[in-house]
C-alpha cells in the first residue's frame, strides 16, 4: 500500500469528529448507516457531518450508496485492513533477539 495513501487515511482519522463518525460507520457493518441516522446518533449538524464525511470518502475510508432519497455511508473494509496491516506488519521488525549464553 502506498505510504501517501496510508498517511492521508491516518490524517483524516486524526480529527476527533471524523474518528467518531468513522467508528459509527464501522459499527454499522456491511449494510452501512443512513446519513440521517448517523446525524441523529452523533448529534452533529448536517453541514458539519457532510464536511467530515466528504473527507473520509476522499481518503477512501468510506463510500456512499444512494437508495431512493436515502444516502448511506459504508466502510471500505479493505482500506481499514490495509491501514491496520501497514502498521502491524512492521511491529517489532527491528527488535534484536538476545542470544542464549
Amino acid at each position: 500500500m502506498d505510504i501517501d495513501f496510508i498517511a492521508k487515511a491516518l490524517k483524516e482519522l486524526g480529527h476527533p469528529t471524523r474518528l467518531m463518525i468513522y467508528r459509527a460507520v464501522v459499527r454499522a457493518g456491511y449494510q452501512g448507516i443512513a446519513v440521517g441516522g448517523l446525524q441523529q446518533k452523533l448529534d452533529i449538524p448536517g453541514s458539519t457531518l457532510s464536511h467530515h464525511v466528504s473527507s473520509l470518502v476522499s481518503a477512501g475510508l468510506i463510500k456512499q450508496r444512494r437508495e431512493g432519497r436515502t444516502l448511506f455511508c459504508i466502510t471500505e473494509y479493505d482500506t481499514l485492513q490495509s491501514v491496520i496491516g501497514f502498521l502491524q506488519d512492521e511491529c517489532c521488525a527491528d527488535e534484536q533477539i538476545p542470544r542464549p549464553q
